[in-house]
């Protein structure tokens, strides 16, 4: 089931995407509103609105997104980053918080940081939590995860390199887009991520290239905190990650999910 979260009249509203998700027939898609919330029991209300008169918002609001670097090889060579210490042994995985005002949704602006003059694209599959749980042992991992969307971790690549730590290069308003809705039926296993500005491809990688999975990865983050529902973890980027400048369109689209989209503005 897809799952999106929209507006409609000033209303806030939960609804499964039926029909062709192929790219150009996004025009025939209709939502069946949801009674409740997808991170509970709920049911479909048989109530149905054209994906055309509404507008879409982030699929979710997280309490927080846990971001997780350095989990491509290709990715970290890129930068000049080992994945190594110096025995030789496997790194644990690099993780790091953006807050929830990052967040925007396909169709939202991506605002560029007037502290930086570097801002890259990192297109990446970003997992959802659909219940609160902590320390989950690896074998109960698909049982808290609600599904999967398309994300872009953007990031002021100058600031990250000049401050050393990530909190405003890759924490700044808009610096996280999410969508456009929510994948709960996937195998994540070996998806295809690709990610395009102005209709030019920068990033095609596959999910499979993940240095951790996403099984690990949650095991690991959640040994340290509890997850709560629609907490999203971002599980990292294939290698080709470049600049955008003002009035660039990205797009970030994954098998099986969709195509997130979002245009690159100066900040007014």
């Amino acid at each position: 089931m897809r799952i999106a979260r929209f507006s409609i009249d000033g209303n806030v509203a939960f609804g499964a995407v039926e029909g062709d998700a192929a790219p150009g027939a996004e025009g025939e898609l209709v939502l069946d509103i949801i009674k409740g919330i997808p991170f509970a029991d709920f049911e479909l209300s048989g109530t149905k609105v054209p994906l055309a008169k509404v507008r879409l918002l982030p699929p979710v609001l997280p309490n927080k997104i846990v971001a997780v670097g350095r989990n491509y090889a290709e990715h970290a060579a890129e930068l000049g980053n080992s994945l190594v210490d110096e025995q030789g042994a496997l790194e644990p995985p690099l993780t790091f918080f953006k807050p929830s005002t990052s967040v925007v949704g396909s169709g939202d602006p991506i605002t560029y940081p007037p502290f930086s003059q570097d801002l890259h694209h990192e297109a990446e599959l970003a997992v959802v939590i659909g219940r609160m749980c902590r320390e989950v042992p690896k074998e109960r991992v698909k049982d808290v995860i609600l599904g999967y969307t398309c994300a872009n971790d953007v990031t002021a690549r100058d600031v990250q390199r000049r401050e050393k730590q990530w909190a405003r290069a890759k924490g700044f308003d808009s610096s996280c887009p999410l969508g456009p809705w929510i994948e709960t039926d996937l195998d994540p296993s070996d998806l295809t991520i690709q990610c395009t500005v102005n209709g030019e491809q920068r990033q095609l990688g596959r999910t499979s290239d993940m240095v951790r999975s996403i099984e690990d990865l949650i095991v690991h983050i959640s040994e340290a905190m509890t997850l709560l529902p629609g907490d999203v973890i971002l599980t990292g980027t294939p290698a080709g990650v470049g600049p955008l400048n003002v009035g660039d369109e990205v797009a970030v689209t994954i098998e099986g999910i969709g195509t997130l989209t979002n245009k690159v503005i100066k900040r007014g």
